[in-house]
């Protein structure tokens, strides 16, 4: 007797590229990575029958100039999570780069543009040093940036006394309260909508190209990417460093109209992680859209903006901030499976056909596995 796998039809699951555009934009919106952006709408429309206002076109555009620091930073961190890893520097980096700026540049215009490629160049090196020490000393992300947040604030308390130092320049601080005036519809258009909108276009085309393919392979599964040939230490260092260098550009916008003291930028970490998780990107890596981490710090400010409306007590942020984090997590990890392709059912078993002779088969020759021709 021998075996022979009759073939029949299966039905396969509808990849997730195709189908009609209003079935992708249902599989995606089924998926934590897409459900923000349902819940960012939601929370829109709750906020504005809260306060009708809000829903004028400059009073949103002023919102997302406020909201666009975290924003950024969301996108940041992202990169760092979805490799696997954690940031818990943001928000040190943050302090550290506004009382580089308040103290450096002062009322002298001609220290603006050094004092941005030097803010840049402190946020690349902490995020060099980050990456290298998960990397190749082997100490984890949450150890190393935890270690550099209390380094980086104990320093930035020593320079400053832990009280507001410095006072840069208007022309710098423009960049994160000012805007182009005079645009019909929103009247003025701030600079940090145009920066985060860069940022944002940026970071999809730099997910779209080799570098995000490899990182989230590597976020998924680092060993099977390190076979491959991919150098996980430098994939996991770059994640690092763009997230030092969000933190950065958060910094700078935050000058504009935060001020400068040393506990601006505290908490954005944490801040960062809930739009990061609240946007569905799995913590431990390997799933999750760097667009929905931008909505996800929307939809956070939206929800704080709606409680505010509402008149419940701001000492509940942090307690709201805790419940998004343990809910999000427990949801999306379950919930990334919906809305992908469906499982393909199991092949028949195998069907038997008589032979008609009783032929003796070939002995396995040494280098295979059934002995067959």
């Amino acid at each position: 007797m021998s075996t022979t796998t009759a073939p029949s039809p299966t039905t396969r699951g509808l990849p997730a590229t195709e189908g009609t555009p209003a079935q992708r934009i249902i599989r995606a919106a089924i998926t934590p990575g897409g459900a923000v952006f349902v819940l960012l709408a939601a929370l829109f429309v709750a906020v504005v029958l809260s306060n009708p206002s809000f829903g004028e076109p400059p009073q949103l555009i002023r919102f997302i100039g406020r909201t666009a620091p975290i924003a950024i930073a969301a996108m940041g961190q992202y990169y760092v999570i979805v490799s696997g890893e954690f940031d818990l520097s943001m928000g040190a980096v943050v302090a550290t780069q506004v009382v580089i700026a308040g103290n450096y540049i002062g009322q002298d215009e001609g220290r603006v543009l050094p004092a941005i490629g030097l803010m840049l160049l402190v946020g690349a090196a902490v995020g060099v040093v980050n990456g290298l020490a998960t990397t190749l000393l082997k100490v984890p992300s949450f150890i190393v940036t935890l270690g550099t947040m209390l380094a980086l604030g104990g320093l930035v308390d020593y320079l400053t006394g832990g009280a507001a130092t410095g006072n840069p320049v208007d022309t710098f601080r423009e960049l994160g309260r000012g805007g182009i005036e005079g645009v019909p519809v929103v009247d003025v258009l701030p600079f940090s909508v145009i920066i985060l909108v860069v940022v944002a276009v940026g970071g999809v085309l730099l997910m779209r190209s080799p570098f995000g393919r490899t990182l989230i392979a590597t976020g998924d599964n680092p060993d099977a990417a390190g076979l491959a040939g991919t150098s996980v230490w430098w994939i996991k260092t770059r994640a690092f460093v763009l997230s030092s260098l969000s933190a950065t550009v958060a910094g700078i916008l935050l000058v504009g109209y935060a001020g400068v003291h040393p506990s601006v930028g505290q908490g954005y970490e944490f801040q960062a992680i809930t739009a990061v998780v609240l946007g569905g990107v799995i913590l431990g890596g390997g799933r999750g859209w760097l667009l929905s981490a931008a909505a996800g710090a929307f939809a956070l400010e939206l929800l704080f903006a709606f409680l505010n409306f509402r008149e419940v007590e701001s000492t509940w942020r942090d307690t709201v901030q805790g419940l998004i984090i343990i809910i999000a997590v427990a949801v999306a990890g379950r919930a990334w499976t919906v809305g992908r392709s469906p499982k393909q059912p199991p092949d028949p078993p195998p069907t038997t056909t008589p032979t008609t002779s009783a032929a003796t088969p070939n002995p396995a020759r040494p280098g295979t596995d059934t002995g067959e021709h």
